[in-house]
């Protein structure tokens, strides 16, 4: 009830079974697919890398390495 009155929206995603992600990992493995990198900010420029994101201006993923 408590989320009735707050006036939240709550969206539940599946995630599939642990057989599906079991069987796309084996599908990634065996035609070598790696993901897109838009960009990889260094962990002090978390922040920017927040706002390209946020930007909307990337393709692909944005990456805060350490």
């Amino acid at each position: 009830m408590d989320l009735l009155y707050a006036q939240v929206t709550l969206r539940v995603i599946g995630g599939g079974s642990r057989s599906d992600l079991e069987d796309m990992n084996r599908v990634i493995a065996a035609h070598k697919l790696r993901p897109v990198i838009d960009r990889v900010f260094p962990f002090e420029e978390a922040l920017a890398a927040a706002d390209h994101l946020k930007s909307g201006a990337h393709f692909g993923k944005v990456v805060i390495s350490h």
